[in-house]
């Protein structure tokens, strides 16, 4: 099979690679969709994923496609069903698996990461990490269900009514979908900031009420503040935008050097909350009925499409071609 494969930190290679078998708790998959994540362009840089990463390895943790062939024991998938995959697998035997916070297990695996995934034609998933797809989604829309998830971990900490004013910084792709979810719950404003002029009318149509530019931060004092770039600028705007009693999320991932300025006593006098999100346990099935409910549209928001033989060039050259969301079609 055809498959993108990072060799090493900023190299990636199209090769001819050994199509996988399933084991008996297995499915094999052929890739109709794979997005390509933030993370991913963290990893192709040298940063760790959800865990560390060891090439060589077939990126790619956004995935769907349909079932090709399953193991000996599996019993509630066969050939031809449409599947999403949530990547990431978990021990079940460490303190944090036995604690209801399978999130945090400290032997995490994840498709894409530490084991192959859908910069491939072709990907060996784990039966419990496969959800059936209603026949109305396409693939694409499947391969967002992933993000969606983690999104929704992270709408779960934060506390929403009417009346809060809402700070959203960075109005790409999962910036949009919180803008979403925040809209659902009928709040009384939302502000966006976001330095892309070419983004600002797709913000107005999800619900946003302001957005503006970083290069023109105004003193704001909202009640929740959703950091979704992860730069210490960024970081430190959200903790001088939030008003007294204000939440902080810090949902966008940083990298692991990167370190911010905050004053203690701000925390302590606005008495802040402050609170991080990371992967998506238990929302994949949520994620899928949002979608296809069309509660939530994630198809809209791809602006890009790539095939498999684009990705050593669209790896290397991602911050430049103003991508929102690009996915990759087989």
């Amino acid at each position: 099979m055809k498959a993108a494969v990072l060799q090493g930190v900023k190299n990636l290679e199209v090769l001819d690679w050994q199509k996988p078998a399933p084991s008996p708790r297995e499915i094999l998959i052929k890739v109709k969709s794979c997005g390509i994540c933030g993370t991913d362009q963290h990893i192709y840089h040298g940063h760790p994923g959800s865990a560390e990463v060891n090439p060589p390895i077939i990126l790619g943790h956004e995935l769907a496609g349909e079932v090709v062939e399953v193991g000996a024991e599996v019993t509630n998938l066969q050939a031809g069903d449409r599947v999403s995959i949530d990547p990431n697998i978990y021990c079940g035997t460490c303190k944090y698996c036995r604690s209801n916070r399978t999130h945090l297990c400290e032997n995490l695996q994840a498709v894409g990461v530490t084991r192959d995934g859908g910069m491939g034609e072709y990907c060996v998933v784990p039966e419990a990490n496969c959800y059936k797809i209603p026949d109305s989604m396409t693939f694409e829309e499947a391969a967002l269900v992933e993000p969606l998830g983690c999104v929704l971990h992270g709408f779960r900490k934060i506390q929403l009514s009417p009346l809060s004013k809402v700070l959203i910084i960075g109005g790409g792709f999962i910036g949009q979908l919180f803008l979403q979810l925040v809209k659902q719950q009928n709040i009384d404003y939302i502000i966006v900031s976001e330095p892309a002029e070419n983004k600002k009318e797709i913000l107005f149509r999800l619900g946003a009420n302001e957005v503006f530019t970083p290069k023109d931060e105004r003193e704001l004092e909202a009640d929740v503040v959703i950091e979704c770039v992860g730069r210490p600028e960024s970081m430190e705007f959200a903790f001088k935008a939030a008003g007294k009693g204000g939440q902080v999320l810090l949902f966008g991932v940083a990298a692991p050097e990167t370190v911010i300025s905050v004053s203690p006593f701000e925390i302590f006098s606005k008495e802040l909350t402050i609170k991080g999100s990371f992967v998506n346990p238990y929302t994949h099935e949520e994620a899928i009925s949002l979608i296809a409910k069309k509660i939530i549209d994630v198809q809209q928001l791809i602006s890009h499409r790539f095939t498999p033989e684009e990705l050593p060039a669209t790896m290397h050259d991602y911050p430049k071609l103003g991508v929102s969301k690009g996915v990759i079609v087989y």
